[in-house]
């Protein structure tokens, strides 16, 4: 075991044990999306506080649901060994047994599902297929007869689920419709989120290879990967303009160009690094995602 988990490991706390468990670092990812919902929904007049609340809280349990499912599943099926070069996992580091893990992993579940109902209240049945999916798709993220994450499809689903369920999903529950820039806007975040997954793949293409998890980054290489995530962030930065000619959008969406200080570094560390150091670009990609989410949804509105 490296340096880095040790410093971790050496007699935690439950508190600090289970805040090592959410992985909090991650949950911009869940954050973004729903602030884009809400800046386009106070930008359209439509804005209802319960239902965005509600929609965040929903969202960050999903994204920890998931984090601990993966905790789990990653070290029952041997993907997760003393080579691995990200964060520490708490099963794999002896700090919680898989029971443990997995009731936690349900625990956070049951309460999305709880606030759940106070979606599927506001918005119907469309809140019901999109959090009944959402549940499936985080457990089956590292779990079940078809992992995604092991057989090179989780970008798509990434994309899906950060970008278009939950941006219009967002505004959807406080509109009660979809306006067309709703589609345009779920972009970006859905592109970001997925450049967070690339970096993950990217740093660990070798233990991956050896434990068969065919990411795309094993599938396809390294020029492929670095490829990828210079053509998500990019296209990110792409949107706006895109909205802006089609008059979907005034030109205050342009406010989301400022986040490029925070986009040159970590692209450059995604040529230049490799192996663990790629966890502070893991990092600064979720931050950069949360910031262009922000600026994107304050240029909105002021359009």
């Amino acid at each position: 075991m490296n340096d880095n988990k040790n410093m971790y490991t050496q007699n935690p706390g439950p508190l600090k044990i289970w805040y090592l468990a959410i992985r909090p670092k991650t949950l911009p990812a869940a954050t973004g999306p729903v602030i884009v919902g809400m800046g386009l929904a106070l930008g359209d007049g439509v804005f209802k506080f319960g239902p965005v609340i509600v929609a965040l809280l929903a969202a960050l349990l999903l994204q920890i649901g998931s984090n601990l499912a993966n905790d789990v599943y990653d070290f029952k099926k041997g993907t997760d060994t003393n080579e691995r070069l990200g964060p520490v996992r708490v099963t794999q580091a002896g700090l919680l047994s898989p029971r443990q893990v997995i009731r936690g992993m349900v625990f956070v579940f049951a309460l999305a599902f709880l606030l759940g109902l106070y979606l599927i209240y506001v918005g119907g049945w469309p809140i019901l297929v999109i959090g009944i999916l959402s549940i499936v798709a985080a457990i089956a993220y590292t779990a079940g007869p078809f992992p995604l994450g092991y057989k090179g499809v989780a970008d798509i689903f990434v994309f899906v689920f950060f970008g278009p369920v939950a941006v219009c999903g967002t505004y959807y529950l406080q509109a009660g419709y979809v306006h067309p820039a709703a589609w345009w806007a779920s972009i970006p975040p859905g592109l970001l989120v997925t450049a967070i997954l690339v970096v993950n793949n990217l740093r660990d293409v070798e233990t991956d290879r050896k434990a068969g998890k065919k990411t795309l980054a094993v599938r396809f290489g390294v020029p492929f990967t670095q490829a990828q995530y210079l053509a998500l962030v990019g296209t990110a930065y792409i949107i706006p303009v895109i909205m802006w000619v089609l008059g979907v959008a005034s030109d205050t969406v342009f406010l989301a160009a400022l986040s490029l200080p925070l986009a040159v570094p970590v692209i450059k560390d995604v040529f230049t690094v490799k192996g663990s150091p790629l966890n502070v670009t893991l990092a600064g990609t979720a931050r950069l995602s949360l910031v262009y989410c922000f600026l994107f949804s304050l240029g909105y509105l002021m359009g």
